[in-house]
């Protein structure tokens, strides 16, 4: 492990190691920039043991670029090492993949997403909701480079700072507040209230995708306090007091069909004639498919035991 300590380590966390060099395969992707790394690679390295070549998106090298490449790789210089980092690792060619030793990252929590961002806003002094973080935390799909550049671009669009309500329209994403406005409606079977916070979502032209997501994102926490003794959340919200009493009035059936219909909706939007249509029609079915005798969920949720002894003979 790095002591972060050393000249060394000091200089490459400043992004001023000389041997440490970046390449976005994205941008450099002829056969000619390869050779000049190549051609590069031979000189040893000036203040590193190694001179370390981090070859970025390594997927987008064209096919000349990876033949010129593949010497190299076979029988590298001892002095150099190649780190070949892809999103796309199944684009790589066979023969240059039976050349490395594979390592697959793991994707971050959106806990530890939330914490990086907190510690670059405090270090920049830049004012921040916490529910805006969790947004972006969220929509980086356990990249922090994905994260970082939506915190940039939230920056940008908030003038300066975060604010929960400008990355929410930024993203297309709808407060939490609203989901469970929903499935309060859900609940209580009350179709005219779901028509209302269907078009209540619909004004803030969301990604109606990202909006069956929240919906499946909030069942699988209510089904974790229904079925999961103890269960709290890892981190405190808002709307825990929400989530335990929608959790009262539900039953653990209605949760499972309402994330089917939620996952499967999501699935089918690009069959919808719009991506209104289709998310009108997923909260729809999920009204009109009641289990059991089709009454509401609220007037279901107390069910008599099953009684052990048989009924009596009339």
């Amino acid at each position: 492990d790095p002591c972060g300590e050393c000249s060394v380590c000091t200089a490459v966390d400043e992004g001023r190691f000389v041997d440490l060099l970046e390449i976005d395969a994205a941008s450099n992707t002829g056969v000619d920039d390869v050779r000049e790394v190549i051609e590069n690679a031979q000189y040893a390295p000036s203040r590193g043991r190694f001179k370390v070549y981090l070859v970025d998106e390594v997927h987008m090298l064209s096919k000349n670029a990876f033949n010129a490449l593949l010497k190299t790789l076979e029988e590298p210089p001892p002095h150099v090492k190649f780190l070949l980092a892809t999103t796309d690792p199944q684009k790589l060619p066979v023969t240059v993949l039976s050349r490395c030793l594979k390592f697959n990252l793991k994707r971050l929590l959106p806990e530890q997403i939330s914490g990086q961002m907190r510690h670059i806003l405090g270090a920049e002094n830049i004012a921040y909701e916490d529910s805006a973080i969790g947004e972006l935390a969220r929509a980086a799909d356990g990249s922090l480079r994905d994260g970082l550049s939506l915190l940039d671009q939230a920056i940008a669009y908030g003038g300066g700072a975060l604010h929960a309500d400008d990355v929410r329209t930024m993203l297309g994403s709808v407060a939490r507040g609203q989901v469970l406005g929903v499935l309060d409606a859900l609940t209580a079977g009350d179709g005219e209230r779901l028509l209302v916070e269907c078009t209540q979502i619909a004004s803030y032209s969301p990604d109606f995708g990202g909006v069956l997501d929240d919906i499946a994102s909030v069942l699988h926490r209510l089904q974790l306090i229904q079925l999961i003794p103890g269960y709290r959340p890892e981190e405190d919200s808002d709307d825990d007091g929400a989530l335990a009493a929608l959790a009262e009035r539900m039953t653990p059936e209605d949760v499972q069909l309402y994330y089917q219909i939620a996952t499967s909706g999501r699935r089918d939007l690009a069959l919808a004639p719009d991506a209104r249509t289709g998310f009108e029609m997923a909260l729809l079915r999920m009204l009109a498919f009641q289990p059991g005798d089709g009454t509401p969920t609220a007037a279901r949720v107390e069910r008599p035991a099953a009684s052990s002894a048989p009924a009596s003979a009339p």
